[in-house]
């Protein structure tokens, strides 16, 4: 099963992912662990498109899909950015970087999905994680 929506790059539409993750939720019957960790992965990674990938402008798009396999399920966020060098990202538990707010997605995200990759000179962010009994 594959599903995709499209939307614009304003904060407000976080929801339209956050209700595709409940409804895959409800279907796959995720339990609470995972729930709360693909729920705070996508909205964290959405948030990244939306701020930095697309920098809020409306005018471009956010492509989001789910795909679940047999024993996994992969989340898909595709903003229409310049990219970034996800190697260049700062480690938020250095030191110099503990008191900023900011720069602690990638982070969060990295700790709770399974795997992470990113494509097409970062302005892809793929998220899989396993199904569990």
């Amino acid at each position: 099963m594959k599903k995709t929506i499209s939307f614009p790059s304003e904060i407000e539409s976080v929801r339209y992912a956050e209700n595709m993750v409940d409804e895959i939720s409800d279907t796959y019957n995720f339990n609470g662990e995972m729930y709360g960790n693909v729920l705070v992965s996508v909205v964290e990674g959405v948030n990244n498109a939306i701020i930095h990938g697309n920098r809020l402008d409306s005018t471009k798009k956010i492509n989001f899909t789910c795909e679940i396999k047999k024993t996994f399920v992969i989340f898909t966020i595709k903003d229409e950015g310049d990219g970034f060098r996800y190697s260049d990202v700062p480690d938020p538990t250095a030191p110099n970087n503990i008191n900023n707010p900011h720069g602690r997605g990638i982070f969060i995200i990295s700790h709770l999905a399974d795997e992470i990759n990113y494509f097409d000179n970062g302005t892809k962010l793929e998220m899989k994680f396993i199904l569990k009994k």
